[in-house]
């Protein structure tokens, strides 16, 4: 069952045009209103307990140490640093780009709106992450690292990531083979990161674009998706496969190098090879996987703001995916929870939930800024709608749903206490400075107690299709966090800091 809407008013008589005037979703659920300012904090502060690597001086969450320290010895480089993507111990460089991505997009349209302490944390998280991607990139050439930890070995251990002994195994793509889609994305968080610190740090900025056209020109020239090599796909796959293509991520690399640097070399790329990579196909979809909806947002902006009508295909399937937002529209729709939350099937729904609000976000920044709104057929949807839509999936988020739970660890009274994560689940080396070994740590993962280690801002995978969920460890499809849950989630809470009542 989806959401209720309010009466429409009818504009003409032969075209039922109809323009939502108000947000009206289910009835508030749960507390009042938020403090975004404390979700923002928090959602920033959970990457600490994500990093791998020497741990600075300045790390806020104490019970994480030093771990990963011998990450690529076995290929004579350095890859130490980066981020573990969620409840284990593996650095999957796909999704660690997207993360990147997102959390640099988010400092870009939203950093205007974080309170100076928090955009210094956003953009420490944002250097964290491509100190390595670099490494990644720019060490070998010819060739890309994709991956440090052998997910097989990994996940059937529970260890803390400072006791890991498990194979620091490297996984690495070398020329002609294809990492179209890994490159392309790693392409795109250089250039949007080095869009965030041009203002700050203007050295960093520029290696950073550097290597960026680096790894685009690697996508490029070697097309094709990184997990069908034989050699590494027993690695990658099925935890981060290429399910849904490597095209995408060639047009989304592009369409960064092109915001970040304005070559006209790249609009006609992506003006040029839309149709031949598919720039039309599943575009209702966006997350670390599959580029398209945010693709097409990104760039909306120069249709938008810049009348470059060439590109006019890429906002008019933004528009689409905006309109299937809208219950009341005749175009097909994304599903939603009956407490009003944006579902889509496979588990870790919350992941759909923060990307898609990300993107209504800034989509409704582009269009308000030239006085625009959205045509839906017989609809009409303001950028305000977009905005107090958004703000129902926050709140949501936050604690306003059937369940009374923030889904955000930390936040608020109620929040889950059994996530499916060995650093928080087991006790920290402060605690118990004895190694705990692989299986040593299952008394822990199959324990009733809570986490011992809060890992402050983590949001968690959410609930089923009917707004419930059971705080359980074990069922990781509801109770892991991922980085590329929070990172636009970080973006999303900046708006809100500014703007609490759209």
């Amino acid at each position: 069952m989806g959401p209720s809407f309010p009466p429409f008013i009818s504009i003409t008589p032969t075209v039922l045009i109809i323009i939502l005037l108000f947000l009206a979703q289910s009835p508030t659920l749960g507390a009042g209103d938020h403090d975004y300012r404390d979700a923002l904090s928090k959602a920033i502060l959970f990457f600490e307990g994500q990093r791998s690597g020497f741990l600075p001086q300045y790390q806020r969450l104490t019970w994480r140490e030093n771990s990963g320290l011998s990450d690529g010895w076995t290929y004579n480089v350095d890859l130490t640093g980066g981020y573990y993507d969620a409840g284990d111990n593996i650095k999957f460089g796909f999704p660690m780009a997207f993360t990147t991505t997102m959390l640099a997009w988010g400092v870009i349209e939203f950093g205007d709106s974080m309170p100076p302490d928090e955009l210094r944390n956003a953009l420490v998280a944002i250097r964290w992450a491509t100190d390595y991607l670099l490494k990644t990139v720019s060490q070998l050439p010819n060739r890309i690292f994709v991956q440090v930890g052998d997910p097989i070995i990994d996940h059937n251990c529970w260890e803390r990531p400072e006791d890991m002994d498990t194979a620091r195994t490297v996984y690495a793509v070398d020329a002609p083979n294809p990492a179209s889609d890994v490159a392309g994305e790693t392409a795109a968080a250089l250039a949007a990161s080095s869009m965030a610190f041009r203002s700050f740090d203007p050295g960093h900025s520029e290696t950073l674009i550097r290597n960026a056209i680096k790894a685009f020109e690697f996508a490029d020239s070697n097309r094709g998706a990184y997990s069908d090599n034989s050699n590494i796909r027993d690695g990658v796959c099925p935890f981060y496969c290429d399910f849904d293509g490597y095209q995408d991520e060639l047009l989304w690399g592009a369409a960064w190098l092109r915001r970040a640097t304005g070559e006209g070399a790249y609009k006609d790329y992506i003006q040029y090879n839309g149709k031949t990579l598919g720039a039309e196909d599943n575009i209702n979809e966006f997350g670390w996987d599959n580029k398209h909806a945010g693709l097409n947002v990104l760039v909306s902006k120069e249709v938008i703001e810049g009348n470059m009508y060439n590109l006019e295909s890429y906002k008019a399937s933004a528009d689409s995916f905006m309109c299937s937002l809208v219950p009341e529209s005749s175009s097909s729709h994304i599903e939603y929870t009956p407490g009003g939350l944006i579902y889509k099937p496979g588990g870790s729904n919350l992941q759909h939930s923060t990307t898609i609000t990300f993107l209504m976000l800034v989509y409704a920044n582009y269009l308000a800024r030239t006085s625009q709104t959205l045509n839906c057929g017989n609809i009409i949807v303001s950028p305000t709608w977009l905005r107090q839509q958004a703000k129902k999936q926050v709140d949501y988020i936050l604690g306003n749903n059937p369940m009374g739970l923030s889904y955000m660890v930390g936040y608020g009274d109620r929040y889950p206490q059994h996530i499916h994560h060995r650093g928080s689940s087991l006790p920290s080396v402060k605690d118990h400075p004895q190694r705990i070994a692989c299986k040593e740590g299952s008394v822990y993962f199959n324990s009733s107690d809570p986490n011992p280690n809060v890992l402050v801002g983590a949001v968690v995978g959410g609930p089923a299709e009917d707004d419930v969920y059971t705080d359980d460890r074990v069922d990781f499809r509801k109770s892991e966090p991922t980085t590329y849950i929070n990172a636009p989630f970080v973006g999303v809470l900046a708006y809100f800091v500014a703007n609490p009542n759209p």
